[in-house]
């Protein structure tokens, strides 16, 4: 359920990729600084977008800077660092480790026992300095374990859990702006979530593995109905994003929100929508 809020870079100029890439640095630098070894296998672009809606909402101040590092030793890169990044990496390591667990529970693999046993304690630090995102994390992971094992495809239900966590870890602090804010954050997790079931339906159909979108799918659901659930999804979420006084990187933010988010949905289209055929939509 990670790795969908990315940018559509073939749709960026030159200046556009470079800011983009300095956010992300920035959560990278920051877990690095903060967690050391624990940051090269949980990094994602997704808490790269966090930053950029909560830096252009709140406009910290931005120390800015070009260097190497361990995994780019060879040429400087630049990089974007304030308060959100350190949030966003944290944020990061409770969100690894949540999913690590889950991965565990579900297919008993070692690597993410491994994972969850090395995040462990970084984790137990960041749900103290930030018991309600925690406790929405805890929630929303036991609730959705709980779905899957009654083996009751309820897509509404999950996503809504799902969009849930996204608002409570979107919401930094009290405001006028939190409402909004967390609006935006729901619909996106509401989006992110059936996204990536329907990216996986094929696969799990196959395999016999649980998937909310399984009964939608059984009862005719074609691809171009669950792209317009999409729609509707994302719609919400741009409706809210608008209303945000965001001014700084905005383009790359549109261009995640109305762009970025869609470049995995052709994984999950039936083999003829993907040849262009119709048989899938009839």
């Amino acid at each position: 359920m990670f790795g969908y809020v990315i940018a559509n870079r073939e749709s960026m100029n030159e200046d556009q990729r470079r800011r983009y890439k300095s956010y992300y640095c920035g959560v990278c630098r920051a877990l690095s600084q903060k967690y050391g070894r624990l940051a090269g296998g949980i990094l994602s672009y997704d808490m790269a977008f966090l930053v950029l809606v909560l830096s252009s909402l709140y406009e910290p101040e931005t120390e800015r800077g070009s260097e190497r590092c361990a995994p780019h030793p060879l040429q400087k890169h630049d990089y974007a660092v304030n308060r959100f990044s350190e949030y966003a990496a944290d944020m990061t390591v409770l969100l690894a480790y949540h999913k690590a667990m889950d991965d565990w529970r579900d297919e008993h693999k070692l690597s993410a026992r491994t994972l969850a046993d090395a995040l462990r304690a970084a984790a137990a630090k960041v749900a103290e300095a930030y018991p309600r995102q925690s406790c929405a994390a805890e929630l929303c992971m036991a609730e959705l374990a709980a779905l899957e094992k009654s083996g009751k495809c309820d897509p509404d239900a999950a996503a809504k859990c799902f969009g849930q966590m996204m608002r409570q870890l979107f919401i930094f602090q009290e405001d006028n702006w939190q409402t909004t804010l967390g609006d935006m954050a729901d619909a996106l997790g509401q989006f992110i979530y059936i996204l990536d079931a329907f990216v996986d339906l094929k696969g799990d159909e196959k395999h016999g593995r649980y998937n909310p979108l399984l009964e939608l799918r059984r009862n005719g659901a074609t691809d171009t109905e669950i792209e317009g659930i999409l729609t509707m999804l994302i719609g919400e979420c741009a409706l809210a994003f608008e209303k945000l006084p965001l001014v700084e990187n905005v383009d790359i933010l549109r261009n995640i929100l109305y762009s970025g988010v869609w470049m995995k949905f052709p994984l999950g289209l039936s083999k003829e929508k993907q040849e262009g055929g119709e048989s899938g939509d009839q």
